[in-house]
């Protein structure tokens, strides 16, 4: 058996993804992007594409020292 890329090669090839296992190289990193950003979700989209892991156990994990525009509330 070949190992597939991607989860999504993994479906495509055997129906569903119950086999397949993340590997992380040397491309697996940690992000300081927050959640919910359009940096993070390019990062996650990234690491599913490659085959990797979702999460990395050094992820931001808070939002401490970040700043933002507050708005009022209506």
């Amino acid at each position: 058996m070949t190992r597939c890329k991607n989860v999504f090669e993994a479906i495509l090839r055997y129906g569903h993804d119950e086999d397949f296992v993340p590997h992380e190289d040397d491309r697996f990193s940690p992000t300081d992007a927050p959640a919910g950003s359009a940096e993070k979700i390019e990062v996650l989209r990234s690491r599913v594409e490659r085959g990797q892991p979702l999460w990395h156990s050094t992820d931001r994990v808070d939002y401490s020292g970040l700043t933002g525009a507050i708005r009022p509330r209506e």
